[in-house]
C-alpha cells in the first residue's frame, strides 16, 4: 500500500490535513493522520511508532509548530536525529509551522471567511500584518482577535482545511509542507506495484 503518514503534534493539525489532503493527493496514495498529546509527546513516540510501523513502503511527514522556539532549523534538526533513530530516515520529511498552524490560516483569509462563515476579512490580507504571518509570534491569538473569538482550534482547523488555496505563497512553512506532500506523493507513486 502507498501510505503517507503524518506524525503531527497535535489534533488541530489532523482536522486540517483531514480536510486538505483529499483535494490534493492522488487517491491510490492513502494517507494517516498520527496525532500526539503536543510536541513532548510527539517527540517521545515518534522514533519507536516510525521504528515499528509495519508497512516498509510508507513514507513519514513529521509536522509541528514552531512556537516559542527562536530557531526552527535547530528544532527541525532534533526531529531529523529523531527520524534517523527510528531508521526511516530517508523516507521522513519534517516540517515546521512558523510560529503555530494558524499562520498557514493569516495568509488565506479567503479560507477562514469560507470555512467560519464570517465577512470582511479578506480586505485585511494586505496589511502589513497579514502578508507575511510567518514573523507574527502569536498566530493565534491574532486569529481569535481577528474573527471575534469564533475560531476554535479543532472545528475551525476543520473547515478552514476545506478551503485553503493550496498555491497560496504567503506562508512560507505553508508552502514548504505542500511543496513536501508533493514531493513524498511522487516518490510513493514512483515505487512499483
Amino acid at each position: 500500500m502507498k501510505e503517507l503518514v503524518f506524525l503531527l503534534e497535535e489534533e488541530s493539525a489532523k482536522a486540517m490535513l483531514e480536510s486538505l489532503l483529499p483535494r490534493i493527493l492522488n487517491p491510490e496514495v492513502k494517507p494517516r493522520l498520527l496525532a500526539f498529546e503536543g510536541k513532548q509527546d510527539l517527540e517521545k513516540q515518534m522514533a519507536k511508532r516510525m521504528k515499528g510501523y509495519i508497512n516498509p513502503r510508507a513514507r513519514f511527514i513529521v509536522m509541528r509548530d514552531q512556537d516559542s522556539a527562536p530557531d526552527c532549523r535547530k528544532v527541525k534538526a532534533a526531529l531529523l536525529d529523531r527520524c534517523g533513530q527510528s531508521g526511516r530516515q530517508d523516507v521522513s520529511l519534517v516540517r515546521i509551522a512558523c510560529h503555530e498552524l494558524e499562520s498557514f490560516y493569516l495568509a488565506d483569509l479567503a479560507a477562514v471567511e469560507a470555512g467560519l462563515n464570517m465577512h470582511g476579512l479578506v480586505k485585511q490580507q494586505n496589511t502589513a500584518k497579514f502578508r507575511n504571518p510567518d514573523t507574527l509570534q502569536n498566530p493565534s491569538k491574532e486569529l481569535l482577535a481577528l474573527t471575534k473569538q469564533r475560531y476554535q482550534k479543532v472545528s475551525g482547523s476543520r473547515t478552514i482545511g476545506l478551503h485553503l488555496n493550496t498555491e497560496n505563497g504567503r506562508s512560507s512553512s505553508f508552502k514548504n509542507l505542500i511543496s513536501g506532500i508533493k514531493r513524498m506523493e511522487r516518490e510513493l507513486l514512483a515505487l512499483a506495484v
